[in-house]
């Protein structure tokens, strides 16, 4: 039983358990075909969250890597994986310019190796 708040073009931008004088008077009933509609706008704020936390989960594998060719010790990623890990980085990068987004479904597919590293 939200409350809903709409922006200029109709579109449900806000939800709430009770009334917000001025901006979300519009009361709809639970189970209403408009309240499991995502917009676009929020699919892609979640998609650009999921892609800034995998980034950020990456970091200090790739920082291990570049630090371990300075000081010249042995690596615990093959050249091979870690070419892998920096083409899963841009595509990461470019994911919300591309056509498909922000459709979760075709996300970057992350290199299965990947998950078996440990910081």
């Amino acid at each position: 039983m939200p409350y809903v708040q709409r922006n200029e073009a109709g579109v449900i931008v806000g939800q709430f358990a009770n009334r917000q004088q001025g901006y979300a008077e519009e009361w709809l009933a639970d189970g209403s075909p408009e309240l499991s509609v995502v917009g676009v706008e929020q699919q892609a704020i979640t998609e650009r969250a999921w892609r800034d936390a995998e980034l950020a989960e990456l970091i200090w594998l790739r920082d291990r890597h570049r630090d371990q060719l300075e000081i010249g010790a042995v690596t615990a990623l093959t050249a091979e994986q870690f070419g892998e890990l920096l083409v899963y980085m841009q595509q990461l990068r470019d994911w919300p310019q591309t056509p498909e987004f922000p459709d979760a479904s075709v996300r970057p597919v992350v290199p299965p190796w990947i998950a078996e590293q440990t910081p």
